[in-house]
């Protein structure tokens, strides 16, 4: 009777809280729950009326106040996650019960009728307490109780795939190691097909939400590769929708494994089944891994296709699938579609999709040829990309569909085709080797990249875009790789080369920092100066004819630090060439800026860089280290090898003075034009670097054998001379320094006084106009002033005039009677007739 009472008793609480369980009795109703589990195990007709309190579970919670979520929350989450330890029950009811009640926390389904003042709860409060109490992991852990049970693991894998929506529980799910659980039930048996399908969501979801390097971990073993191996073979030979859709879930699985060369891929022949997947279409190679197989054509094999491009790119990177890719004739196919693209698709694929297919294994290739490069010869790669990109540049009709990543900015145009086929054979000439690049330019590929560079510098014109620059760029690069330490062939880029580069050299400063490649396309640019230009006279030559050496200094006028020391090698370089210091000094900036003021202005902000000391006039402080920066002061005396460079020699390669010191020892150090007095004292210590130098060098071998050896008297005496004459070098230059300081002050002081005396005579001569401005308002306001004014003029008048008369003919008097002013008369002249008796000559 005791029975019957408590199972009345339970339909009784089930009816109370059909509507809804209030939040401040959940505890008591799990006690409820865990008591009825107790009595499972002796009586089944527990069963029904557990699985009818868990059912209340998936209805919403009620709360009374808005608060009682979070007062709440710690005792909701513990309830929640007893749910999960219910799954212990040997009861498949139950526990499919228990994976259904967890769906409905995703479907939130109210009740027909509310609790009468309660509210149910937020949508998403039982997610957040399932993510609190852990039931992921809980659900996890309870496959193994499940994993004869194919119902049943099927629901906890549906309760799985909602609950792995959130990175939370993704995380607790991988606590409990579910990736490599749920790969390893991938291969049960099971006629539905649902386990595959729910576990490999479940696997994806992972991936997303939780850490991908955990999850690949977990899935590394030689259990859960064969396992992933075998599902990815029978859903290569389905023919639904949702296999072939299946199929390349698991290719991306099998993609993120392949990044981890730990991962037993290849001894699994995984690793075998995917290259020859992704090569037997182009090569008809037959082979029993694929017999029987065809593709459809169909959006999900083309996907298909693409993601096994792109795991031979991933494998590329392994150096254990080197052989298996040499070995399945991956280069051949790949090579294969390195053609012009002559009809309008491929097979059944659409033009769109041919072209697609086309640059993704352009681009793969990339990867491989590196790899693969004795293959890469065999197969005549670089014929094959000579002649597409001849394709590239021609006139023949083609419009480019641009579509996905690789095909960004080739709408209408071959630039996307162009671009990666000169990736290939920038990656192929940047490993240096000989065979390789001979082969390249006896196919005559100096002067075809050249008409590359030429189309490209003509297309960007029109309108500059980042592929167009990445293009250019590329190109000069391989120009780089194939001319440097090749007399020869720098002669054949000379002819049309420079005419070319030298407009790359003529940069806005703004476009530097515009981040379309700017920067990439000039660093290539100086690059290409100095292993195809240098060193062979007929490319200096006309380099400088074209005024190379002008447009180097204006990007130098820039002071750029990173492209500073770059120009300046390549200028120390040129010097080499006779002619080059002509053009140097003939040069000018803004201003009217001469090069070695421009180059003296680089050594003081590199000093000020360095922290070098230095007084307010520019002289040198420290006569012990005139030239040691803050740095360089810093550093401890440290021991070192005989082979290991000390701080002082490292120093010389960390910053531009070494070059701008070389710079000058070339032009020389006299008879510079547009200096400054502050120039001539920075030149002062320029002049004497490599004398600061070895003192410096000295220094540290003086303070080395201080700290392992006691040096003999001579010994000793000759490094304190040495000492004692670097020093005196550096008081020399201050003396020199100080000179050239005074002589300017006295020149400034000379230029002063004779500025002042400028001063002083202008105001002289304002004084005197404004004296002589006063004396005639004073005329003509005071009639008597006028008359002593008058009588002054006259007597000056009279003056002036010579004491003896020897007057032959008439006398005019130049007095005007009646005139009673003082100043000049005006342009009315009365003139008197001469006598008839006094005209002689003409006249008379």
């Amino acid at each position: 009777d005791l029975e019957k009472e408590q199972l009345k008793t339970l339909k009784k609480v089930v009816k109370h809280f059909e509507n809804g369980i209030p939040l401040k009795d959940l505890e008591q109703v799990i006690k409820i729950l865990n008591l009825c589990s107790e009595k499972m195990k002796q009586r089944e007709t527990f069963s029904e009326p557990l699985c009818e309190l868990i059912k209340l579970f998936g209805l919403p919670f009620q709360k009374k106040k808005s608060s009682d979520e979070v007062n709440y929350s710690t005792k909701v989450s513990k309830c929640i996650a007893q749910l999960g330890y219910l799954m212990r029950v040997p009861s498949s009811q139950v526990r499919i019960q228990i994976c259904k009640c967890v769906i409905n926390f995703y479907k939130m389904e109210l009740p027909g009728k509310l609790l009468s003042g309660y509210q149910p709860t937020n949508a998403s409060y039982k997610i957040q307490m399932a993510e609190l109490g852990g039931l992921a992991e809980t659900l996890v852990l309870s496959l193994t109780l499940v994993e004869n049970q194919l119902t049943e693991k099927l629901w906890v894998l549906k309760a799985l795939q909602h609950l792995s929506s959130s990175g939370a529980n993704c995380r607790l799910m991988m606590k409990a190691q579910a990736a490599s659980r749920l790969c390893l039930y991938l291969n049960c048996a099971d006629p539905s097909g649902q386990l595959v399908f729910r576990s490999s969501h479940i696997l994806w979801n992972l991936l997303e939400n939780a850490s991908k390097e955990e999850v690949v971990n977990q899935l590394s073993s030689l259990e859960c590769v064969h396992a992933l191996k075998e599902v990815f073979v029978d859903a290569l030979h389905g023919f639904r929708h949702c296999d072939r859709q299946l199929r390349n879930d698991l290719l991306v699985i099998a993609t993120l494994l392949a990044e981890n060369p730990a991962v037993p891929m290849i001894e699994s022949g995984f690793t075998k089944l995917l290259i020859v997947l992704a090569t037997f279409n182009e090569v008809k190679i037959p082979s029993p891994l694929v017999e029987g197989l065809k593709l459809t054509y169909s959006y999900e094999d083309f996907e298909m296709k693409k993601l096994l491009f792109n795991i031979i790119g991933v494998l590329s990177k392994n150096p254990s699938a080197a052989q298996l890719l040499s070995e399945n004739d991956v280069m051949p196919a790949l090579l294969y579609y390195v053609k012009p693209n002559q009809k309008p698709g491929f097979y059944d694929w659409s033009a769109a999709q041919y072209e697609e297919l086309q640059l993704h294994a352009i681009a793969v290739l990339a990867a491989v040829a590196p790899v693969l490069i004795d293959k890469y010869l065999s197969c005549q790669a670089n014929t094959l990309l000579l002649v597409f990109l001849e394709w590239c540049i021609g006139q023949d009709p083609f419009f480019g569909q641009g579509n996905s990543f690789h095909g960004t900015g080739g709408r209408g145009n071959k630039l996307a085709q162009m671009r990666y086929s000169l990736r290939v054979l920038r990656i192929v000439a940047s490993l240096y080797d000989d065979s390789v690049n001979l082969n390249l330019c006896d196919q005559g590929a100096i002067s075809q990249l050249l008409d590359i560079l030429r189309y490209a510098a003509k297309k960007s014109k029109e309108k500059e875009d980042a592929i167009l620059l990445e293009i250019q760029a590329d190109t000069l690069f391989i120009l780089s790789v194939l001319c440097e330490n090749d007399l020869h062939r720098k002669e054949v880029f000379s002819y049309e080369g420079i005419g070319i580069l030298i407009p790359l050299l003529k940069m806005d400063p703004k476009e530097l920092c515009s981040g379309l490649g700017h920067s990439y396309l000039l660093f290539s640019a100086l690059d290409c100066v100095w292993s195809c230009v240098i060193g062979c006279y007929i490319a200096e030559d006309h380099f400088l004819e074209k005024q190379g050496i002008f447009r180097l200094l204006d990007l130098l006028a820039l002071k750029e630090k990173n492209l500073c020391n770059i120009i300046l090698g390549i200028l120390v370089e040129f010097c080499g060439n006779p002619k080059t210091t002509l053009h140097i000094n003939t040069w000018r900036g803004e201003k009217a800026q001469t090069a070695a003021s421009l180059l003296i202005q680089l050594w003081r902000q590199e000093e000020l860089e360095l922290g070098v000391r230095r007084d307010q006039y520019g002289r040198v402080v420290d006569m012990k280290s005139p030239i040691a920066g803050s740095f360089q002061r810093q550093q401890k005396v440290i021991p070192v090898p005989a082979s290991c460079p000390s701080f002082a020699i490292m120093e010389i390669s960390e910053n531009m003075r070494a070059k701008l010191y070389s710079l000058f020892c070339k032009l020389g150090f006299e008879n510079l034009p547009g200096l400054s007095a502050e120039d001539f004292v920075t030149l002062a210590i320029i002049r004497r670097y490599i004398d600061f130098k070895v003192g410096e060098v000295w220094s540290e071998i003086h303070a080395e054998l201080k700290e392992e050896f006691r040096p003999i008297m001579s010994d000793e005496d000759a490094l304190e001379r040495i000492s004692k004459v670097s020093e005196d070098i550096g008081k020399a230059v201050n003396t020199v320094q100080t000179q050239l300081i005074e002589s300017q002050l006295h020149q400034e002081i000379q230029e002063e006084n004779q500025i002042y005396r400028k001063i002083r005579a202008t105001r002289k001569q304002r004084e005197m106009i404004n004296k002589s401005w006063e004396n005639f308002l004073t005329r003509t306001s005071n009639y008597e002033a006028l008359k002593k004014a008058k009588k002054l003029q006259e007597k000056a008048i009279d003056a002036s005039r010579p004491k003896v008369k020897t007057q032959t003919g008439a006398v005019h008097s130049t007095d005007i009677e009646g005139l009673h002013t003082t100043i000049g008369p005006g342009r009315l002249v009365t003139v008197e007739s001469t006598p008839r008796q006094f005209i002689q000559g003409p006249l008379a």
